[in-house]
């Protein structure tokens, strides 16, 4: 199982990033993907969820509202759409592979190498 996390950037408060995890091996219709992110200095913090069969999606309140994790079967690819960006938002994002939509990222199998979303406010 390889993920392949791509998108992120430099963007202005406000602004928004789609940031986009390609997935390859194994199979995973009972499978949860999930972004988290993560600051220098930090724990690595939930951010979305998505089941792959189901579809349903599971946010952390600190982005309700304004990010929007979805799906596309057939790319096998997980996406985290982010828009109404503030500077709080920025750290290295992570896509994770996982079987239930736990926020604790223990319980993720597989991870992607990370993108870098900077807000400069």
């Amino acid at each position: 199982v390889q993920l392949q996390a791509s998108g992120g950037g430099l963007v202005q408060a406000g602004g928004s990033l789609r940031l986009s995890c390609a997935a390859s091996g194994g199979t995973y219709s009972s499978s949860v993907m999930a972004w988290f992110r993560q600051d220098p200095g930090k724990e690595r913090e939930f951010v979305a969820a998505i089941r792959w069969g189901r579809g349903s999606t599971y946010y952390a309140d600190s982005v309700k509202g304004r990010f929007t994790i979805s799906k596309d079967s057939a790319k096998k690819t997980v996406y985290l759409q982010m828009n109404s960006l503030e500077p709080e938002d920025t750290a290295t994002y992570y896509c994770a592979r996982g079987t239930s939509p736990s926020q604790v990222p223990g319980e993720y199998y597989y991870w992607g190498q990370g993108t870098q979303v900077t807000v400069s406010s």
